[in-house]
């Protein structure tokens, strides 16, 4: 399957699941819309997959909608409720992600030894269009972004957002997940404030290079001997 007709298949998808979640989480088209801060029409052209969300897009939509950045890679966990974006520049944000991502994408490329125009070669797009990915100037669609860094050899959580309003609240949900992830009686004991003390001396002793972690516990045995 040549590469563009991966990207097709790709906005198809990405189409089925956005519009799910928008169906399931009871918002309508222009509410959707205009948490992105995108016009009801192309909101709708990515639910019918025409075009596709960027990744700063898509980031700030599972932010309005509360729901896990990773459900557009196949997962399917959605969560009650909503979370305001009210407080933030959304447009401002989307913009600044956009130049970010240009950038660590030029920057990964460059780490690649590979020239715009051998990367054009290897995707299919034209060399101005990655230019103008890469110095922000233009969204790049999710399909093309992936597409993109699976030529670089890199992964599309490593282009996530990390620092900004969105990136803290997708971390504290994959945290939580984590979290629910553990058996119900470690849950329980972290649960509890007295076992605070024990939690962070387990922190500091993660902490410690292999040679003073050894010099520890030897030193524990000696005392319980």
């Amino acid at each position: 399957m040549d590469i563009q007709a991966q990207i097709t298949i790709r906005m198809k998808k990405l189409g089925v699941l956005i519009r799910d979640v928008r169906l399931k989480t009871h918002k309508s088209l222009g509410e959707c819309a205009s948490a992105i801060g995108v016009s009801s029409g192309v909101f709708r052209s990515f639910e019918q997959g025409r075009k596709s969300p960027s990744l700063p897009e898509l980031e700030v939509l599972a932010f309005s909608l509360n729901l896990p950045i990773d459900h557009f890679w196949g997962k399917d966990a959605l969560s009650d409720g909503a979370i305001s974006t009210e407080s933030h520049n959304i447009i401002r944000l989307t913009e600044l992600r956009h130049r970010m991502i240009g950038a660590q994408l030029r920057q990964l490329r460059m780490n690649a030894g590979i020239s715009i125009k051998a990367l054009a070669g290897q995707v299919g797009f034209p060399s101005s269009r990655l230019k103008a990915y890469e110095l922000g100037q233009r969204p790049i669609p999710l399909p093309e972004l992936e597409c993109i860094i699976s030529v670089l050899g890199a992964r599309i959580d490593t282009f996530f957002d990390q620092s900004g309003p969105v990136g803290k609240w997708i971390t504290s949900k994959q945290l939580i997940e984590k979290f629910l992830q553990l058996p119900i009686e470690l849950r329980e004991f972290v649960s509890q404030p007295v076992n605070r003390p024990y939690l962070e001396l387990a922190k500091n002793l993660s902490q410690l290079p292999s040679e003073k972690l050894r010099s520890v516990a030897e030193g524990l045995l000696d005392i319980t001997l």
